[in-house]
């Protein structure tokens, strides 16, 4: 039977995506393939490489290694969240475990076809998305690997409820680790909660007002244009009271999670005076295509904000949101346990 993995990666120069394989760390620790799947084994030569470890990080760290070097199969389904873009990455395993000795870090690698990409994470259930965010770098799918294969077949997306998982005594510290609700997961948690809100609790005029305001809390005066259709773009901002000064800046907004592409974000182009007059403001709640991007690059009157790029700006200026938008998004400020569980 195919078994779901999710993996965990933070280093996004490596290009999973496009290089076409999975990774994990621990450089230290010598090709896997020499040593052999034995758990006591990985344990010491992991205590070895890492003579400073805490000793309740060693199993978690060999069960990790285990996992991904044994464990997981050719042909099995990986999962891989990028959290830059609030995306998920699905592929298969189209390799056995290898070790690349002349990479500059994450020698231990698995190679990878990868069969979806940039899938927004809010297509799937909220207890789905909380499974995916496991802080362990590589950890199995339980409870939900019906609903991720099912969006992979073309079924309907079907939430599966929640379960709890039958452990072993020796998975124990893995499971607890899978399952701590950390600082970096509710982030996410909170993160999906904005943009999944913005999504579906408002139509399309409205989420211009609430950028309107965002930008107005920015230091801009804002005037969003008439709903019954605005030429390319939404909203009218700029610095100066009256209007009149170089530069106005047009915003387009998309209340959309579908990335865009180049031919959305030229028709605001399309609209921009020469010699730096104008500039455009494009905001959605997805990502934007390569040649969107390259677009993006490519012109200095051009500013192409994604869905992470919004919520970093809701969480900077949430204190002064006005009664309306935080009715819409209840957020509070707490303290979380901020620390590594694979350091256990």
């Amino acid at each position: 039977m195919v078994s779901i993995w999710g993996i965990h990666n933070n280093q996004p120069d490596l290009d999973l995506v496009a290089n076409g394989f999975v990774s994990i760390g621990w450089d230290k620790v010598k090709d896997l393939s020499l040593v052999g799947q034995d758990k006591e084994e990985l344990k010491a030569l992991v205590a070895e490489a890492y003579p400073g470890a805490k000793p309740g990080a060693i199993p978690v760290w060999a069960g990790v290694m285990q996992r991904f070097a044994f464990e997981a199969q050719t042909g099995d389904v990986v999962i891989y969240p990028n959290s830059a873009t609030a995306t998920l990455n699905f592929g298969r395993l189209d390799g056995s475990y290898y070790f690349d000795a002349a990479a500059e870090k994450h020698k231990h690698r698995r190679k990878v076809a990868w069969l979806q990409t940039d899938v927004p994470r809010t297509t799937f259930s909220k207890s789905a998305r909380y499974e995916i965010g496991a802080a362990v770098t590589m950890f199995r799918v339980k409870n939900h690997a019906e609903e991720f294969a099912a969006y992979l077949s073309g079924d309907e997306v079907a939430p599966v409820a929640d379960a709890v998982p039958a452990v072993v005594p020796a998975e124990v510290a893995a499971a607890n680790a899978e399952d701590e609700p950390n600082a970096d997961r509710l982030d996410t948690y909170t993160r999906d909660f904005i943009l999944e809100t913005l999504h579906k609790e408002i139509d399309g005029y409205r989420f211009e007002h609430f950028v309107a305001h965002l930008l107005r809390l920015m230091g801009y005066r804002t005037q969003v244009t008439q709903a019954s259709g605005d030429g390319g773009f939404d909203i009218i901002a700029h610095r100066d009271p009256l209007g009149l000064e170089p530069p106005i800046i047009k915003v387009q907004c998309k209340r959309t999670l579908t990335p865009m592409g180049a031919p959305d974000v030229q028709k605001l182009t399309g609209t921009l005076a020469p010699r730096g007059a104008e500039l455009g403001l494009f905001v959605t709640l997805g990502t934007y295509s390569k040649d969107a991007q390259h677009l993006g690059r490519l012109r200095q009157d051009l500013r192409l904000v994604t869905g992470t790029d919004l919520v970093d700006l809701v969480l900077a200026h949430y204190e002064s949101f006005d009664p309306e938008w935080k009715r819409l998004l209840p957020l509070r400020r707490v303290y979380l346990v901020d620390r590594e569980p694979e350091a256990l």
